[in-house]
C-alpha cells in the first residue's frame, strides 16, 4: 500500500502501521481514514498530506 507523507512536518503515514492511538487500525489503506483524523505529528488536516 501507498505511504503518504504530511507536507506541513514530514510525518509519513505507513497503512502498514496504521495510526492506532488515534483510531486508525493497522492495514487502513490512507483513501479509507476518516476525513476528519488530522496528522498525529503537526495536527495538519488529511488534504495537506502527498502520495510518496
Amino acid at each position: 500500500m501507498q505511504k503518504y507523507e504530511c507536507e506541513i512536518c514530514g510525518y509519513i503515514y505507513d497503512p502498514e502501521q496504521g495510526d492506532p492511538d488515534n483510531g486508525v487500525e493497522p492495514g487502513t489503506a490512507f483513501k479509507d481514514i476518516p476525513d476528519d483524523w488530522i496528522c498525529p505529528d503537526c495536527g495538519a488536516d488529511k488534504e495537506s498530506f502527498v502520495a510518496v
